[in-house]
């Protein structure tokens, strides 16, 4: 006797003599496997006397035997059988594997009682994701729970792929994550025969199911309150979906929850991501009757919590767009537009930290603007200041400050802060230089128009600052400050038309230092001694 074993070691497949399983990535597959190189029906596979009978079924990515395409050909022990990508090896077994038998429970049975038989065995495993098995516990015959009816196993096949398709429709209008779940629990109950119905969801932080919504068909909140944790937690740490016929007879569902709930029959469903990351489960119960769910159940279960995964991801995905679309409309005011990305991508973004660290400061003003708006009408202030602003700020952009705020017709920018580089004292200079380049491209233009030009001066310092969020409970700003910004804002005081000043701190930063002249130090406000200067040379 054979099975086969994938070399992942995370499936197995199980033969019986002369049965016929079809392998494909379909979930009403015999062999589901969810991998992308694999059809919908895939390969046809058989244990025959002498070994296993693999026929390839037209598939997309070919069917191999120990690396060679074959249409159909018996493989033997040790052997390796590839489907698109996905590879097994024939595995040679001791003895058949016999069917499990569950001795239903007498009838005075009553659950945490001894002498009660321990329902539930493994007789066949389904794949829910990458290869991950599903368990499914032996029951006796019944019909399944699905609200389908058709004349024929084709017609019902086709009415439960028509209904996953509009569920899939409707839930994908759903971009509110709780709309959604209570979408689910909704079609559940409209596709199934159950008592309860409950989504937990996954906390990426703590790790642990956060139930989200969970409700009863009789509409009793308190009943709908639980999920056992047991059959939760093999869902989620093993990826598996569970069939159980008789949860409270189950050796490996011992919980206190199960025997209190009085459940009977369960189904629970990982909700696998995309990047087969657990977001969470999807369960269904039965109080009452034991041997409730059928296979077919489980199946439609499976490939609902795939739909329903899907969704959820949607919405997250949704909610993060509305979440950086928000945040970057607010940063790319203040910071270049990778950075506000950057910002915006962060699990707390718009709650900058407040942290002391050493920044660079950069200001430039406008020289002589206050006399020179006298003469100009405020239209006029406005287009200029406008213009103006524009241009020296992208300038502060394309080498990746942040702008802190606007103080008249003076700007403050700031490098290293929110976010650091090696290279920002380089930036900073770099700026400055661009903002002259910049400006003289705009007085030729003003001139040219009889407008009036202007002259700037510039000054850069280094050191550290008390940096975050500053203001009242209605207006928070994003600011530094320090002895570092008063140093600098004096500084540009300082500075003489289209000069560019740095300070000692600042010119000990500079990893490229560009040509500069060595000034006579200078006094400046509120320091005691006079702080060495340099003029960057252009």
């Amino acid at each position: 006797m054979f099975k086969l074993l994938s070399t992942s070691g995370e499936q197995s497949i199980d033969l019986q003599l002369g049965r016929k399983l079809v392998v494909g990535r379909a979930v009403t597959s015999d062999v589901p496997i969810y991998d992308p190189t694999i059809s919908r029906r895939h390969a046809e596979i058989v244990l025959t006397e002498s070994g296993v009978r693999v026929t390839d079924l037209g598939s997309s990515n070919g069917t191999f035997l120990n690396g060679a395409k074959i249409t159909e050909a018996e493989a033997g022990a040790n052997d390796v059988v590839t489907f698109g990508k996905v590879a097994f090896r024939v595995k040679e077994v001791t003895a058949p594997l016999p069917r499990p038998q569950v001795v239903p429970p007498p009838a005075d049975f009553k659950p945490g009682t001894k002498g009660g038989a321990a329902g539930g065995t493994i007789v066949r495993q389904l794949p829910v994701s990458g290869g991950v098995p599903a368990i499914v516990i032996d029951q006796p015959e019944g019909s399944s729970h699905l609200k389908v009816r058709a004349q024929s196993q084709e017609e019902r096949r086709e009415k439960k792929l028509s209904l996953l398709l509009e569920v899939s429709k409707e839930l994908s209008k759903q971009q509110e994550l709780d709309r959604l779940l209570d979408k689910v629990v909704d079609f559940t109950f409209q596709i199934m025969n159950v008592d309860r119905v409950s989504i937990l969801l996954l906390d990426g932080k703590s790790n642990e199911l956060v139930p989200r919504i969970s409700k009863s068909r009789t509409g009793d909140a308190s009943a709908a309150k639980h999920v056992p944790q047991s059959i939760a937690r093999k869902a989620v740490e093993e990826r598996v979906a569970i069939l159980s016929d008789n949860a409270a007879a189950d050796e490996r569902f011992k919980g206190k929850s199960i025997l209190i709930q009085s459940v009977r029959s369960a189904m629970c469903t990982p909700l696998m991501g995309s990047d087969s990351k657990v977001l969470g489960i999807l369960y269904v119960d039965n109080l009452t009757a034991t041997h409730s769910f059928a296979d077919e159940d489980l199946e439609f279960l499976i490939a609902f919590g795939g739909l329903t995964a899907v969704a959820i991801e949607n919405s997250q995905l949704s909610e993060r767009i509305r979440r950086e679309a928000l945040v970057r409309s607010n940063f790319e005011r203040y910071f270049s537009p990778n950075i506000a990305q950057v910002i915006s991508q962060q699990q707390d973004a718009g709650r900058l930290p407040s942290e002391k660290r050493p920044v660079v400061v950069f200001f430039s003003d406008i020289r002589g603007f206050t006399p020179m708006s006298e003469t100009m009408s405020p239209d006029e202030i406005a287009k200029l200041l406008t213009e103006y602003f524009t241009e020296m700020v992208d300038k502060v952009f394309e080498h990746g400050g942040t702008l802190d705020k606007f103080m008249g017709d003076a700007i403050m920018a700031l490098w290293g802060a929110p976010i650091a580089h090696a290279d920002d004292a380089d930036r900073a200079v770099e700026c400055a230089l661009a903002q002259l380049t910049e400006l003289e491209k705009l007085n030729t233009k003003w001139k040219r128009e009889g407008r009036t030009e202007v002259q700037i001066g510039i000054a850069i310092n280094f050191g550290e600052v008390f940096a975050g969020n500053i203001g009242s409970d209605r207006r928070l700003e994003y600011t530094v400050i320090g002895d570092a910004v008063n140093t600098a804002y004096r500084l540009c005081g300082k500075a003489g038309p289209n000069e560019i000043l740095i300070s000692e701190p600042f010119y000990q930063q500079l990893k490229k230092k560009p040509p500069v002249e060595t000034l006579e130090s200078i006094q400046v406000k509120g320091k005691t001694k006079k702080i060495p200067v340099y003029r960057v040379k252009r």
